[in-house]
């Protein structure tokens, strides 16, 4: 088991506050995520697997604009709820400390 200790050390050493009742929390979430992995290693894979031969393509798109800039701006902004200055306006969630 994941000690609430240990849970506070690796908030501290992310820099992260971590009240008592979410590192007890947070333990169970780890405990329960490390439960899986061991899961996992219990997965039977054949010894002779060679993934070198197996096909590999790229699933991505070519790089380049998908429509010209702007093309979509102003029907976006007139579905916005809040506009200003051709932004949309959202509320205020970060604070500069104070």
């Amino acid at each position: 088991m994941i000690s609430k200790e240990d849970i506070k050390q690796l908030a501290a050493l992310a820099r992260m506050e971590l009240p008592d009742d979410e590192a007890v929390k947070l333990g169970g979430d780890l405990e329960n995520i490390l439960a899986y992995v061991s899961e996992l290693e219990k997965v039977a894979v054949p010894d002779d697997l060679d993934l070198s031969t197996a096909p590999r393509t790229n699933v991505w798109r070519e790089d380049g604009a998908p429509h010209p800039a702007g093309r979509y701006s102003a029907d976006l902004l007139k579905a916005a709820p809040a506009t200003e200055n051709n932004f949309i306006k959202v509320k205020k969630i970060l604070t500069n400390g104070s």
